[in-house]
């Protein structure tokens, strides 16, 4: 049986660039490793979820390791707090929360300027009130999460993020009538978090120096905790996660990963990419299945900035030189999880490029990684497929039949 190293690049898949020649960031990229990877394997184009959907990062993932998101995703908040390390208790409601920027009753900035650091501002937020205690902590920029732990709350209420500029800030409302403690309670901190934000030292300061404050926290992805089967039940294998995203550890935690830590590994586009690399390729000695997620690509899209994309893919691609040494014993799939054109600035239902390569592989022929050239290859799939497809190449699948 062979060792398997799935990496997903995160929001890999675009569409034409004008700055870029009319080229998506792939096809404009050098990416010797990548294109020798596919030239050596086989490749073509995935759903993720299914056709057509514009999915998220949490229900892809979900689908990409196995785990149909109908039956097993209750909403994003969950593996935001327990990727942040927040131990969530049964009846805890989490959320993924953004400090945003609002001037003029009026978000300006969904990101607060890409804020690099908001670990003040969360623990000027932490509180109790009527009973429910308010739990937040940072993550990576503007990212953080949110988590209310108290009697009688539910997760049955509507998002704050508006997910929109130049709209109003909102509160959040009751999706039933059992929601209406859980609403009221929340917006109550709301309106408590914005008089605290507004005369942080923090926003004070960044105002003074011309930057955009975080006064705004935006909650969306209400859930409790999912009950899963582990990682090794599903597939009888022990897997690691590296990731510096918190979304993706805490999707892998709750499915029974380890989590490995890498230094250089931020979560942003400046991410130490020859690190990460390299400490999955040595983790394969003690694991099975080794998940990695770069975060840069998905970044660069939502900035829509093609040329940062293209950088991201090159910098990704010159770490990967090392990979074409382990295919003798080694699976390696390579993915994204959704596609973020530049064009665009968000998720779209989209298809992305994937290949799979490993030594003694029929081979497609295939030899260029980029959404259109692998378009000719073996595969049209969904994201659901992936897992057996990677099961029959690293000759651990069970026959189907006598």
């Amino acid at each position: 049986m062979k060792k398997v190293l799935l990496i997903i690049m995160d929001g890999l898949g675009d569409r034409p660039n004008s700055s870029l020649n009319g080229k998506t960031a792939l096809q404009a990229a050098y990416k010797p490793n990548l294109d020798y990877l596919a030239l050596n394997g086989a490749t073509g184009l995935m759903s993720p979820v299914s056709l057509g959907i514009r999915s998220g990062s949490d229900t892809s993932h979900l689908s990409l390791l196995g785990y149909d998101p109908e039956k097993y995703y209750t909403g994003r908040g969950p593996f935001e707090a327990m990727g942040l390390g927040i131990d969530l208790l049964p009846g805890d409601i989490a959320f993924r929360a953004n400090f945003g920027s609002v001037i003029n009753s009026k978000v300006v900035d969904r990101r607060a300027g890409r804020i690099k650091d908001t670990s003040e501002l969360s623990k000027s937020l932490a509180t109790n009130i009527d009973g429910v205690e308010f739990i937040i902590k940072s993550g990576v920029e503007h990212r953080a999460a949110l988590v209310l732990r108290g009697k009688n709350l539910s997760d049955k209420i509507s998002d704050t993020d508006p997910h929109n500029i130049g709209t109003d800030p909102l509160f959040t409302k009751p999706l039933e009538k059992e929601a209406e403690f859980t609403a009221s309670v929340l917006n109550k901190f709301i309106e408590r978090s914005r008089k605290i934000l507004n005369e942080h030292s923090v926003n004070i300061k960044r105002i003074e120096n011309g930057e955009l404050p975080a006064n705004e926290i935006m909650i969306r992805g209400a859930g409790k905790i999912p009950e899963i089967p582990s990682f090794r039940e599903k597939y009888g294998m022990d897997a690691a996660c590296i990731s510096g995203t918190p979304l993706i550890r805490g999707i892998a935690k709750l499915a029974g990963f380890n989590i490995i830590s890498v230094d250089g590994m931020t979560g942003r586009t400046d991410t130490n990419y020859g690190n990460v690399i390299n400490s999955a390729i040595s983790s394969l000695k003690n694991y099975d299945f080794v998940l990695v997620n770069i975060k840069g690509t998905d970044i660069a899209g939502h900035d829509k900035n093609p040329e940062l994309k293209k950088s991201i893919i090159e910098r990704v691609d010159q770490a990967m030189d090392p990979l074409k040494k382990i295919l003798t014993n080694t699976l390696i799939a390579i993915t994204g999880d959704h596609s973020t054109p530049c064009s665009y600035g968000d998720h779209t239902g989209d298809p992305v490029p994937i290949l799979f390569s490993t030594e003694g592989i029929l081979s497609d022929y295939v030899n260029s990684f980029d959404e259109l050239s692998v378009s000719s290859g073996f595969y049209k799939i969904k994201s659901s497929d992936i897992m057996p497809i990677i099961l029959s190449y690293s000759e651990r699948a069970e026959k189907y039949g006598a």
